[in-house]
Parts: structure tokens; sequence; C-alpha cells
């Protein structure tokens, strides 16, 4: 389990994280969101010693990641996978780790098979591509068969493959009983991997909740609409509050009402409606929604126009 209370991390004049509260279970996978500066990756490193709290704590197991006897087999991090010696083998790197901790070789063995490194584990680390260091760092983790994982953008740099990969071991560590704190830029990863979400938003927590319940407050009630008539309905629904989206000739979308009116406005205005399907939001769609105010950085292009009415 990791705990956080009033947790709080400032550089100078700068606060990276903001007397932030959480708690994280075991036997779930916690997807850590927000945008770039938001405080993901110090609060990562304050939960493993690497930065020191300003005030507040961060536990593992009630207690603070140096305080426990053997950290590498109560907790396993991915920070920064290139963090190792250029010079060495991944076998070399593993098995120094595994000699700190008292780790029979065997388990070294176990965790290259398992994370795919068998073919490069006799290399030297300088010679690996960003994703092999993925895997080697996701090896070093799992070394100690901790019972609390942390990743931090665990995906970088990995194949389709390498991605459903993790995406599988993240939700078997859970389902072992093990505590999964995953941070990731990737929506559509998060979406099938996470079961509860942390969203951070300059270093404070926006929301802190499951993720199926995250999407369905952030929604907004979208709709498909096909006819003949487009432009007809489109006219009879324009109202205030109603965003009206051109697909195609034939085909638009309906923002901000519901089926039922749209069926109602269409049999008045008698437009045969040949589908009327409600849209369900994303996980990006809701993401955007709750963190458009604070993203530090925007870029400079612009977004597709949206045709149709709106009043």
């Amino acid at each position: 389990m990791i705990t956080a209370e009033n947790l709080r991390k400032t550089y100078g004049s700068t606060t990276a994280v903001d007397g932030i509260s959480f708690q994280l279970a075991p036997g779930q996978v916690t997807g850590f969101l927000g945008p770039n500066g938001s405080g993901k990756s110090t609060t990562m490193r304050m939960a493993v010693g690497l930065d020191r709290p300003t005030s507040g704590s961060i536990t593992i197991d009630g207690r603070p990641f140096a305080a426990h006897a053997a950290p590498l087999r109560t907790v396993g991090a991915v920070l920064d996978a290139g963090a190792t010696h250029p010079g060495r083998t991944g076998r070399q790197h593993l098995s120094t780790l595994a000699a700190t901790h008292g780790i029979e070789k065997r388990r070294v063995d176990h965790v290259i098979e398992l994370t795919g490194l068998g073919p490069a584990a006799g290399k030297r680390i300088k010679s690996y591509s960003l994703g092999m260091n993925q895997r080697l760092g996701i090896a070093a983790a799992l070394l100690g068969d901790p019972a609390v994982l942390i990743f931090d953008e665990p995906v970088n740099g990995l194949d389709p493959e390498g991605v459903r990969w993790v995406r599988g071991l993240a939700r078997e560590m859970a389902a072992e009983g093990r505590t999964v704190f995953v941070s990731s830029h990737l929506m559509s990863e998060m979406s099938q991997t996470a079961d509860h979400l942390i969203v951070l938003g300059r270093g404070r927590i926006l929301a802190d909740q499951p993720i199926k319940s995250f999407i369905a407050d952030g929604a907004e009630q979208r709709v498909l609409v096909r006819t003949e008539q487009a432009t007809d309905l489109m006219n009879a629904l324009s109202a205030r509050g109603v965003t009206l989206t051109h697909v195609d000739a034939e085909t638009f979308e309906a923002t901000g009402v519901d089926p039922r009116t749209i069926g109602r406005r269409a049999l008045e205005a008698g437009v045969v409606v040949h589908e009327l399907t409600p849209l369900q939001s994303s996980l990006e769609e809701s993401y955007m929604r709750l963190t458009g105010e604070h993203v530090e950085f925007r870029s400079g292009g612009r977004s597709p126009a949206t045709t149709g009415g709106q009043a």
C-alpha cells in the first residue's frame, strides 16, 4: 500500500507538489495522470526516496522507503530506465542488484525470461534500444518479487507487442494482490489498464476515483445521427447549449441534446432518421475537459473547425 499525507515539495519558489493526500490499495492498478509539470514524477521520486518531501509524508506499507530493511523486496520501481552502467551487460546489472539483497541467481534468470531479455542479456547495455532499456528496468523492478510496483511511463520506446505485454503484466501483478502505480500519457493504454485514477494538475489532485466513474462524470451527451435530411434536422435542433458537427453529407454528431429529444424534433420536422446512436465518452475526452485549465505548455496549432448550428 502507498499512502501520501499532505505531501508537499517545493524547489525554491516553485511548488511541484502541493499538499496532496491519497491511499493506493493493493489488488488494483492505479493510473497516475496529469499534464507535463503537474508533479507526477516528483511524487513517484518521493515515494522511493529519491526526493525528500518539503512537508508531509509518503510511505510504503506504513514506512518511508528508506526505512525498509530490503527495499527491493518491498518496492519495484521504473523511474528512469536509462539509469544503468552502460558498460555492463543486462545480466550483470541484474546480478549486481540481486547480490545486494541476497536474491538467488535463479530469480535473475526468471525475470530475464519474463521480460523477454534473453537474447540481449549478454550484451552491453550501451547497445540497448530505448525499448530494451525499459524491459531491463522492469526486470530490475520485479527482481525482489515486491508487493508494490511503481512504473513511470513504462511503455516509452516499446513496440505494440511490448506495450501489450506491459499492460498484461500490470493487470497480472494487481490480480496477485500487489499495489500497482502507473503513470502514462497514452490514454488508450491507461483506459485498458487502470482500475482507479489519480489526476494531478499544477501539483494538486483533480480527481481520485475509479476509472469508470471518472469517464462517466466527465462525459458529455453525444449522439451520432444519420439522415438524408441532415441540414433540415440540424436546423431544427439548433439551440443554446447544443453543438452540431458534420461528419458527412448525411451524418452529424449532436452534443448537449439527448436521443429522445432528437427523435421528437425529427418527428415534428417530418425528417426520417436512419441512425440515432449515443456515443460513449472516452478517457481522453474526460481527461482533457478536467485538465484543460492546468496545462502549462500549449501547442500553437488550431483545432479542427466545428460546423453546424450552435447558438
